[in-house]
């Protein structure tokens, strides 16, 4: 049953796509703030040229669902601030780019276990698990990068301020961000 509603779901992705859009966005269930941030992520992805930072073509809304990037992008539904969409849509769409790169991030995940050891685990400092934080200070970077390249720096710094999630990841990120870029480099995670 499980999978013909994964199959359902994807096939609604692929029902409501529009011509030209390059990320399919579709609703789970149909409610009125599904369709609401729907309609919101489709104006920002409208507005902003994402393309470098696209890795996946479909994406959906999803009421009281967490963020996550697999198997298919999903995003809550309800974010009040279009800025904060974009970061979030931006974080997952990462998430699809280190999956494409996964030598490298266990890699760099390995040193920066290394580079700062006992870093939290369990939100709202930290992730799910030790792996995932120090993953995330990837991920953190490299969405900060590019929010600071489709907002100004002080909007992106609203977006980041307003986190209530990965406090001590985005911390690091902002505070050490020359080693983190470094990092990125070396190991070859960058998005060009």
């Amino acid at each position: 049953m499980r999978e013909v509603a994964g199959i359902l779901l994807l096939l609604g992705v692929a029902a409501e796509a529009s011509a030209g859009q390059p990320v399919r966005v579709a609703v789970a269930r149909g409610t009125a703030g599904e369709q609401a941030t729907k309609q919101r992520l489709e104006q920002v992805l409208g507005a902003y040229d994402v393309t470098k930072y696209t890795f996946t073509r479909e994406a959906v809304i999803e009421e009281g669902a967490r963020n996550h990037a697999f198997p298919v992008l999903t995003l809550h539904a309800g974010f009040a601030d279009s800025d904060d969409l974009l970061a979030s849509y931006i974080h997952e769409q990462i998430h699809w780019h280190l999956r494409e790169h996964e030598t490298h991030q266990r890699r760099a995940v390995a040193e920066l276990r290394r580079l700062y050891p006992g870093a939290p685990v369990g939100l709202p400092e930290g992730a799910e698990n030790a792996y995932s934080t120090y993953g995330h200070l990837v991920t953190c970077y490299l969405e900060v990068q590019a929010i600071r390249k489709l907002l100004d720096r002080e909007r992106a710094a609203g977006v980041i301020s307003r986190k209530r999630h990965y406090l001590w990841i985005y911390a690091t990120v902002l505070s050490d961000e020359e080693r983190i870029s470094s990092l990125v480099r070396i190991h070859g995670l960058g998005i060009e």
